[in-house]
């Protein structure tokens, strides 16, 4: 192999992980409304795949991408809020000792694990004009049907998570390596 080429992939791998970091940030940004996240996750993932199709594609099509998503994608960012403070609900009924509220806490916990796992996938999925409604019905399909495509999102949530608990603005850029690995894992399960 000769050096050039291992080069231009190295360069390659390297523009792709700065675009990750970029769309994390862009992603982070849209999603601070608090219910706009889904619309935000999908835009992300847009703009991420038109970067692996080698297409155009910057800041304009993103926040066109994010106004296209956001139409019904504000009410799955509502109902996710919605199932955190249920869960949370649970974890109190853990917390305070009712019968049976650890085997319904930890059903909740990991019901809303699976549901994370589904919304990336969904976002994954979207393109302008298509209703979350059924991407959410397929992307909870492949959640199930691929354990392990879920556990590749369920581990980067992780990343996330961890990266926020040692410094808050690296949870930010790592945010956009989480919807990367959605789009791969979705690309992947188009293959099989």
């Amino acid at each position: 192999m000769s050096l050039a080429r291992t080069e231009s992939r190295f360069w390659g791998r390297f523009a792709l992980f700065a675009e990750c970091l970029l769309t994390g940030v862009w992603v982070a940004v849209a999603a601070l409304p608090l219910v706009t996240y889904p619309a935000a996750l999908a835009a992300g993932a847009r703009h991420l795949g038109r970067h692996l199709a080698h297409e155009p594609g910057g800041w304009r099509e993103f926040a066109a991408d994010f106004r296209s998503a956001v139409r019904g994608g504000w009410i799955v960012g509502l109902a996710g809020w919605a199932a955190v403070a249920a869960v949370w609900f649970d974890l109190r009924a853990v917390r305070a000792g009712l019968p049976g509220g650890a085997f319904v806490g930890a059903v909740g916990v990991f019901a809303l694990v699976g549901a994370a796992a589904a919304l990336f996938r969904a976002a994954a999925l979207w393109r302008p004009g298509t209703s979350w409604r059924p991407l959410l019905a397929r992307a909870g399909r492949h959640t199930v049907r691929d354990p392990a495509g879920s556990f590749l999102i369920v581990g980067g949530l992780a990343v996330v998570v961890c990266s926020a608990w040692f410094s808050a603005p690296l949870a930010v850029p790592v945010l956009g390596a989480v919807v990367a690995a959605a789009v791969a894992v979705e690309e992947r399960h188009r293959h099989r």
